[in-house]
């Protein structure tokens, strides 16, 4: 299984990014916390557009700060 590390957060801000490619990194992160959980911010029924907050824990057992500098 992948790990995900400090560092890639900074390719949720990539845009624009494929659906596949998102959900292998959101799938990274969820897999690699201790806990999560998701709201629903907000729904427009008439453009499609929503918003989604994904809030959780990382597990650090393993962390090496070495590991996220490079």
């Amino acid at each position: 299984m992948p790990r995900f590390n400090f560092t890639d957060f900074k390719y949720f801000e990539k845009t624009p990014t494929s659906p596949y490619n998102l959900q292998c990194k959101v799938s990274d992160l969820i897999f690699c916390s201790r806990s999560t959980r998701c709201k629903v911010d907000t729904v427009n029924p008439e453009t499609g557009e929503y918003r989604v907050v994904l809030q959780g824990t990382l597990d650090w057992e393993d962390y090496q700060p070495e590991d996220y500098t490079k």
